[in-house]
């Protein structure tokens, strides 16, 4: 392996890495025990504490297994981000079943392909995308599906403008095939034991399907581990890290990015729904955002806003993302007008997912791993 990129490695970076030999669900279970009151998520004001998150996890992977889920098997997972998104993920890791997170801008045709690539008989969505995920119950061999409303977790009053999907209260369901989320969470089942270790199959994302049917690339704990860790080590993540999520979780660069790497330092992610410049400034400023993961459009709109000036950003240390390489003009602006106080320079790496698609389990791997383009704000 070439090592000329050790000639520009960042300073206080390791090379190699050791990697946790563990499930990632065991990730959430650390961090809910040593950090159980610490607020893992903040979902427009409202916080969701590690206890609280490990305890809704634990309780809907009871219920998965209930409704006949076993090792192995596979969930649908169709969803924006909310927090029933990190809850259903880890759910389905605890019960010892592989998430397949799904596009939420797919329709039927789409849906109907992956149950019947994955034989899914479980799938849990959001409410806006219960009319596209519907008409396929019943086909293949989708049996239930456990309806999440966004607004169940909005339990404080905010200032900020809710999406409408994030707004609308839970619907009523009629369909004996659909579970109600707050049903499913109030029955509070307890999982049979964890089985699933590194070498076991953990996440099934799809790709686009551009020369052809979508293909599920096949992750297990230990590559999705990989990448999760490499990208907290990149990016200096700490238990005080604060992370804007606003790529999607069903991507891997938002769901390694922001949701797999912060649980594994035990931080906090500021989670948005839907992607508004303005709000995104507000939580910046409101949680004090060190880290966010973002792609080059969100970048240039964040920074086109008239109003960006008004809010204090300053607290940003790293901003990474992925799909293609930020332009030096957007990120000498980023810079210029944003860390006034830090005199360095960006570092740019490119990134790739290269671990995660190895079929051996690594134990030890070469840094830096997650998916995309990453700047680092590095003093001189």
């Amino acid at each position: 392996m070439s090592d000329r990129h050790h000639a520009v490695w960042p300073e206080n970076i390791p090379k190699h890495l050791s990697l946790p030999q563990t499930s990632l669900y065991t990730n959430l279970e650390v961090s809910a025990l040593r950090y159980p009151q610490r607020d893992a998520i903040h979902y427009y004001d409202s916080p969701i504490t590690f206890s609280q998150l490990k305890e809704q996890v634990d309780a809907l992977a009871g219920y998965l297994q209930s409704l006949g889920v076993e090792k192995g098997d596979r969930v649908l997972l169709f969803m924006q981000n909310a927090p029933q998104f990190t809850i259903s993920y880890y759910a389905i890791l605890r019960a010892n079943a592989i998430v397949v997170p799904v596009n939420p801008m797919n329709r039927a045709a789409e849906l109907e392909h992956y149950l019947e690539d994955t034989e899914a008989s479980v799938a849990i969505c959001g409410q806006e995308l219960l009319a596209a995920m519907a008409p396929v119950v019943g086909k293949v061999n989708l049996r239930h599906v456990i309806v999440a409303a966004y607004n169940d977790y909005i339990v404080r009053d905010t200032d900020l403008p809710l999406p409408p999907e994030v707004e609308a209260p839970a619907a009523a369901l009629t369909d004996p095939a659909h579970l109600a989320w707050k049903d499913v969470i109030a029955a509070d089942k307890t999982p049979s034991e964890l089985l699933v270790g590194p070498d076991d199959l953990a996440v099934f994302p799809y790709s686009s399907g551009t020369t052809g049917a979508p293909k599920g690339c096949m992750h297990t704990h230990a590559s999705v581990m990989a990448t999760c860790v490499q990208g907290a080590v990149w990016s200096h993540g700490t238990t005080e890290s604060v992370t804007l999520a606003t790529l999607p979780y069903f991507h891997v660069t938002g769901m390694q990015g922001s949701m797999n790497s912060p649980i594994y330092c035990g931080s906090l992610t500021v989670l948005m729904t839907r992607w508004d410049r303005r709000v995104a400034a507000k939580l910046i400023e409101r949680y004090k955002v060190s880290r966010w993961v973002n792609i080059v459009t969100m970048a240039i709109d964040l920074l086109s806003d008239p109003e960006v000036e008004n809010y204090d950003l300053s607290s940003l240390e790293n901003i990474g993302g992925g799909g293609a390489a930020m332009p030096a003009a957007v990120s000498d602006k980023l810079f210029a007008a944003h860390r006034p106080a830090l005199h360095g320079r960006l570092w740019p790496v490119r990134n790739h997912c290269r671990h995660a698609h190895q079929s051996h389990r690594p134990t030890q791997v070469s840094v830096p791993g997650d998916s995309g383009v990453r700047y680092r704000f590095a003093h001189h």
